[in-house]
């Protein structure tokens, strides 16, 4: 059963298991009075398009799945729920264990991680309430490894329990009673439980199941899943745990995924599309389906509609310049069929809505589409999504709907987008668009270079969702390479006394390194403190400059800060709330401009003291992405303002990762340091915390990774400082009949040009930048042919990792590691290439380097200047008929 419903001018989709009549009005909702009132004091602006379909089922105690755009949003069973909850004559009552009759109604809520847990915790405190009267006392647990915890929870009398999935599996070890009692089981984000920890939220559903089948007098008992993508597990729970559930799906290609719609990526060249459209229909012209083909010009339809014609086709055309009106073409489209004839209508996507056509068993995606539009023209299948029938088989159910996508080098805007759909819908992915989301996705890596280092990366060596992170996942050395580094965090070797000032969470720390022996911030700070005692010596800033240093007199105190931001509404203002950084703790906050003081230019010369401190080899149990507050609270308790002994063992400019970390109590008596407590022994014993060994490699990786760039981006501007001194040290000589190896790690020789090789002015550059850069001097072979419109490079190097291929229009970079090896090839080409058309694929034994000519036609040859590690490919070579003599390199 499918739905679709106006509400205003927005047309909106709603796929339904079983009809529903919506309630779109809150004064006509089926909720309790005192819980209308509420929503209404809380200025609630809903139901929402989801919720007029979603409470009614909820809220009569059936089962439910509610996949939508906002299925993260907690009210979509919140307010039905406390309805039932509040409304006693629908449960059971219970004699317990003293003969007094106790209504069984507790309710659970499983949620995908803590946060998350405390949001609907307060929500449940926010709308259960009558006035200032709590109608209903929830409970918010949060379990950690510790399993004495679990036995001190106390539930009793409550009517609704919060927790997270990890913590209830906890509870259930010491309270295995609690399913045998429970008559609502929700489950909140069931896309992020389910891709998380499937095998453990079938394991909850399992014990549900049987205690439910054990409840004596058989009383109520729902289960209500939201979420906001469908996957394979939801047709198991439906089918396996549910009693005939209402399912409402309010995203088109959620609900195709749901409805079985087959979806296939067809890989073709641009210039091909055409022919591979026409093998599609040759194909589906046997099973005569009625087939849509979108794309988004007008252009393209009429091309499509010629090519068609020629080649006996018999289709129908609409865009908003064709002369044939909506209701005309649907009156063709709705006969043709019943005569025998396959119907292909050719279209661009705003013709769609105005001709409502849901009744097409093939949509081919002429144009590669964003998500949203994708989804759009699913709809015009949606008659022919299947319903899933509890007594069928998963196999069984075959969809009569198939999605085609026509997937060309030009199909790079919107391949992240579409890849992720069709990865949660296994559906079958070719390498092709793989390749193309990976080039998308470090494209969008490379805008991210001016913004921060992300916090994940550091603090505990990955980061979940790099596709939505706003922050950068690689290292821009002018911004993470800062000046002044205190020398303390070069001695990794040793270990420093460090205070902690400002905590940011439980492993991440901003603060001074200490001397023990006249520190010179000791130092600073007397002088300061002494200058501004005298009043006259406080003297007000009239125009405050962002980047600017300046005091800040709090107090008994006296601080250095530096303006880091100005608003724009603040800019013309003559006290202006400015952002200032302290830039000896490491701490923001916002100031007035009129408290801020100037700073004699002897106080400025010490350098900024604060460092950001990382404690390695830890992080949150449970698969979460931030530390409980709990725990944070407590190590902040525990180390703000204290002494510490850490070993420093990485560094990444002002940056230092520790381990171990150890709180330390000096006694002068006897001058020796005692160890009260180390960090990561700490947080472990909050049961919260759990081992993290790779945290230490994954940054290693990372900052290794930069070493290899960093020597490629300075080679150019190093060739041109010392080519002239280097040239005198040459022999030129032919060399263009030498065979290349498959690497050369030498530090001598010289190039057939007469100029030095790639790999001898790496170890130059390696001796000039010093020994940390650790950058190696072998440049791996590489073999290349071409044809009229590429040049392809076969770059020999087994098992490469850490690859990077970066195109300008006169130029490649390649690096990559190969055990312990680090390669680079460096490569100024003769002719200009399309530098974002040009791709790279790295394969077992090879990375294979394409690059797009600029104009079409042969290159005589590759490369500016010759290169011993370059030769041509001459099993690929495919020789024009005139034959010509190119260069090997």
């Amino acid at each position: 059963f499918q739905s679709f419903q106006n509400i205003g001018e927005e047309k909106n989709f709603v796929f339904l298991s079983k009809e529903i009549e919506p309630s779109s009005v809150l004064e006509t909702a089926p909720l309790s009075n005192d819980l209308k009132k509420e929503l209404a004091w809380n200025k609630f602006s809903g139901p929402n398009f989801t919720e007029s379909y979603c409470w009614p089922p909820a809220a009569g105690g059936y089962d439910v799945v509610a996949i939508s755009r906002q299925g993260n949003d907690p009210l979509l069973y919140i307010p039905p729920v406390l309805t039932l909850l509040q409304l006693k004559s629908t449960y059971q009552a219970l004699p317990n264990t003293t003969g007094v009759c106790i209504y069984m109604r507790t309710s659970l809520i499983v949620c995908p991680g803590w946060k998350k847990a405390k949001l609907v915790f307060v929500l449940l405190k926010t709308y259960g309430r009558k006035g200032r009267r709590d109608l209903l006392h929830p409970v918010l647990i949060i379990l950690g490894q510790n399993k004495e915890a679990a036995s001190r929870v106390k539930i009793q009398g409550c009517e609704v329990v919060v927790t997270t999935l990890y913590s209830l599996l906890r509870l259930l070890e010491q309270k295995h009673w609690l399913l045998s009692r429970l008559c609502h089981l929700i489950l909140d984000e069931i896309e992020v439980l389910f891709s998380d920890a499937a095998e453990q939220v079938f394991t909850v559903l399992d014990c549900y199941k049987k205690a439910t089948a054990q409840a004596r007098q058989n009383p109520r008992h729902q289960i209500i899943a939201v979420g906001t993508q469908w996957n394979k597990h939801m047709t198991h729970l439906v089918k396996e745990f549910m009693n005939d559930p209402y399912i409402v799906i309010t995203v088109t290609e959620e609900a195709a995924i749901c409805g079985n719609v087959q979806q296939v990526v067809q890989p073709c060249m641009n210039s091909n599309k055409i022919t591979e459209l026409l093998k599609i229909l040759d194909f589906t012209h046997k099973n005569l389906q009625k087939v849509m083909v979108f794309t988004d010009s007008v252009s393209e339809v009429e091309m499509i509609h010629k090519a068609l014609k020629n080649n006996s086709i018999v289709s129908l055309k609409k865009h908003k310049e064709s002369k044939c009106n909506a209701s005309c073409v649907l009156e063709r489209w709705r006969k043709m069929p019943s005569s025998g004839t396959p119907v292909v209508l050719v279209l661009t996507d705003d013709c769609l809505e105005p001709l409502g056509i849901t009744d097409a068993t093939c949509v081919i995606h002429f144009s590669f589409p964003s998500l949203r539009v994708f989804g759009q023209r699913l709809q015009s299948m949606a008659g022919n999504f299947c319903a899933l029938r509890k007594d069928s088989s998963i196999a069984q159910e075959h969809s009569k709907a198939k999605s085609v996508i026509l997937l060309t080098e030009n199909s790079s805007c919107h391949a992240p987008e579409i890849l992720g759909y069709l990865q949660h819908a296994e559906a079958e992915i070719p390498q092709e668009l793989r390749d193309l989301t990976a080039r998308v996705l470090e494209s969008e890596e490379d805008k991210k270079l001016s913004r921060p280092l992300c916090a994940s990366l550091k603090t505990f060596g990955i980061c979940k969702n790099r596709t939505a992170c706003p922050d950068r996942h690689q290292i821009n050395l002018s911004i993470d390479m800062a000046q002044n580094i205190p020398d303390e965090m070069i001695k990794t070797a040793e270990s420093v006394l460090i205070v902690p000032l400002h905590i940011v969470h439980a492993t991440n720390y901003f603060g001074r390194i200490v001397k023990l022996k006249r520190d010179p911030y000791a130092v600073l700070t007397g002088e300061m403190k002494d200058y501004f005692k005298v009043p006259e010596h406080r003297i007000s800033v009239n125009t405050v400059k962002k980047s600017a240093f300046y005091a800040l007199y709090e107090g008994y105190f006296c601080h250095r800060v530096q303006v880091v931001d100005i608003p724009v509404k603040e800019e013309e203002k003559s006290v202006s709330e400015v952002t200032i950084e302290y830039i000896d703790e490491g701490r923001t906050s916002q100031v007035k401009s009129d408290q801020l003081l100037h700073l004699p230019a002897r106080f400025q010369s010490l350098p900024p003291q604060a460092v950001e401190f990382i404690v390695c080899r830890v992080k949150p149990i449970d698969n979460e992405i931030e530390w409980n507050p709990k725990v944070s609270d407590h190590i902040r308790q525990k180390i703000k303002g204290k002494l510490h002994h850490a070993k420093i063992v990485h560094t990444l400019g002002r940056t230092a990762w520790v381990d171990p970390m150890v709180g330390v109590v000096h006694l002068s008596s006897v001058k020796v340091w005692i160890n009260e407590y180390s960090i990561r022994s700490e947080i472990l014993s909050t049961g919260l915390g759990t081992d993290n060994p790779e945290h230490l490699a994954e940054i290693q990786k990372l900052c290794r990774h930069v070493q290899v760039l960093d020597c490629a981006e300075n080679l150019e501007d190093f060739v041109k400082e010392d080519t002239d001194g280097l040239e005198k040290m040459s022999s030129p000589q032919d060399m263009s009949g030498q065979d290349s190896s498959s690497e050369n790690c030498n530090t001598s020789g010289t190039s057939p040009c007469g100029k030095p090789p790639h790999n001898f002015l790496i170890f130059k550059l390696e001796f000039k930048l010093g020994a940390k850069t650790h950058c190696a001097s072998c440049h791996p072979g590489i073999m290349w042919f071409q044809d009229n419109e590429t040049v392809t490079l076969r770059v020999k190097i087994l098992s490469a990792a850490d690859t990077k291929c970066r195109f300008s229009k006169e130029k490649v970079v390649f690096s990559a590691s190969s055990g312990e090896k680090l390669y680079l090839a460096d490569l100024q080409l003769q002719e200009t290439i399309l530098a974002e058309k040009s791709t790279c694929v790295i394969k077992d034994t090879e990375a294979v380097i394409v690059l797009a000519k600029e104009k079409p036609g042969a290159w005589c040859k590759l490369l500016k200047n010759k290169n011993i590690h370059v030769s041509l490919d001459f099993e690929h070579w495919e020789e024009s008929e005139q034959e010509s003599s190119f260069s090997v390199g």
